[in-house]
């Protein structure tokens, strides 16, 4: 299948990837580039250019719902981490749907479709089967 990820980048050019400032500094162990984000007050931080109307990440590489890279994907902020297509059930995730759909992208399929669960016919070993 692939990763969708890589053709879209909807979410990167829809909302704001606020963060605790301490992962963009270096002797903290912070990941992020600190020269890629800028100050939202005393605790956050966010990645320059998702506190703009539209949005679009300054990583982000490349063009929407085409073909699309992070250029800090090994060091990208814990929100971009957290994101994810589908949810735990298999089901398209709803704040990647709404970015998609933001940009003119149909959502994405279901990786499965959800079956009834199976309930094994209980056999009572006393009966004969005749009553």
């Amino acid at each position: 299948m692939g990763n969708p990820c890589q053709r879209c980048g909807a979410c990167c050019a829809y909302f704001r990837v606020s963060f605790y400032w301490a992962e963009s500094v270096p002797f903290l162990d912070g990941q992020v580039p600190p020269e890629l984000t800028e100050q939202i007050n005393p605790h956050l931080v966010s990645m320059k250019g998702t506190l703009t109307s539209p949005a679009r990440c300054v990583a982000l590489e490349g063009g929407i719902g085409d073909c699309v890279s992070c250029s800090i994907y090994p060091n990208r902020p814990t929100p971009c981490r957290e994101l994810e297509p589908w949810d735990e059930h298999g089901q398209p995730d709803e704040k990647c749907s709404r970015a998609r759909a933001a940009h003119g992208l149909p959502p994405l399929e279901p990786l499965y479709e959800p079956t009834a669960p199976h309930t094994p016919e209980i056999v009572d070993p006393l009966r004969t089967g005749t009553d």
